[in-house]
């Protein structure tokens, strides 16, 4: 696979600068049982790379006193790390709200029937990814079955109050996520949202809370094949030509550190993906053991390259979705 992480990191993205804490997100590992055309991580079923509980508990340790409110656990498929559960049930006990992006199939996958309702009994709020509400467009990005597989995972979360009328109250919150097939930005999140929730509800009769709407980042697997295709300048210019100031206040990054499977800290988890340590600084990456609390994270300079620019490009793009 070609590397476009060399053409990232000479940027003019503008600085930026961490506030406050609020959301802690660790990556499992990079075992996943699909292999998405898309994805930034470049999971699959042959990797191995797996968080340990000696790493977990360090997690747990930095959790309590960073006054993070939030816990987003990612992968990979992050459910299939032997972590996963216990990390979840130690979380909750701390009173910290927990979200599990998951890729909605894992919920058929052997060992994982009860998988749905142990998400529910612990009040996950569920970020699952679905590209399209057509069949062809899903199997055609993640692999033939994938749609029926989501669907049958959909009316699993749907039988157990996720994504009804009350979600807010009940805490079963369910949200999609689309990412575009090819190499341009993602349509306008509250025209798409609605489309969705029609087409799903008068299909399949599924429901959901929102639609989050998330740019391609020009790394890992999409990186490599933006430049195999020779498309990465096209991509990168239709970024930058895209970005806006005002989506610099709502990036992810500012209130977000991000974990990967071994302990190691990222300002994001594009920059986990690429390699690029906590900070501004090109410094030595930091361990989370290394890191008592929080305090000294606020007001520290956030590493950037030209990647940056998926998230500031026109409605902005985050781990929660558009930004504007």
């Amino acid at each position: 696979m070609l590397d476009s992480k060399p053409l990232l990191l000479e940027t003019d993205f503008p600085p930026i600068a961490r506030r406050r804490l609020s959301t802690v997100q660790v990556n499992l590992g990079y075992r996943c049982n699909q292999s998405c055309v898309h994805c930034h991580v470049d999971a699959g079923p042959k990797r191995r790379e797996e968080m340990n509980v000696e790493t977990m508990e360090q997690v747990l340790a930095f959790l309590k006193h960073s006054g993070a409110e939030t816990l987003d656990i990612t992968g990979g498929a992050p459910e299939l790390n032997a972590v996963f559960r216990p990390l979840v049930e130690a979380a909750r006990a701390l009173g910290v709200h927990v979200m599990d992006r998951c890729n909605l199939t894992i919920l058929t996958e052997p060992g994982q029937e009860d998988l749905a309702e142990f998400l529910a009994a612990h009040r996950v709020e569920i970020i699952a990814s679905l590209p399209c509400y057509l069949e062809d467009n899903v199997d055609g990005q993640r692999g033939k079955g994938v749609f029926d597989g989501s669907i049958h995972g959909l009316r699993q979360l749907n039988a157990l109050g996720y994504g009804a009328d009350d979600a807010e109250s009940t805490g079963l919150l369910l949200h999609l996520v689309y990412n575009p097939v090819d190499a341009v930005l993602p349509p306008p999140q509250c025209a798409l949202e609605a489309d969705y929730k029609h087409e799903l509800h008068e299909r399949y009769g599924i429901r959901f809370s929102r639609l989050l709407t998330l740019a391609n980042m020009p790394i890992q697997r999409f990186g490599g094949w933006l430049l195999s295709t020779g498309r990465f300048d096209d991509y990168m210019r239709l970024l930058k030509g895209a970005h806006r100031d005002e989506n610099l206040d709502a990036v992810m990054c500012r209130d977000l550190i991000s974990i990967d499977w071994q302990g190691y800290v990222y300002d994001c988890d594009f920059n986990q993906m690429l390699g690029l340590p906590l900070g501004a600084a090109a410094g030595e990456r930091r361990h989370i053991s290394e890191l008592a609390d929080a305090s000294g994270l606020t007001g520290a300079g956030i590493r950037v390259g030209e990647h940056c620019f998926g998230c500031t490009a026109g409605q902005g793009s985050s781990c929660g979705g558009a930004l504007s």
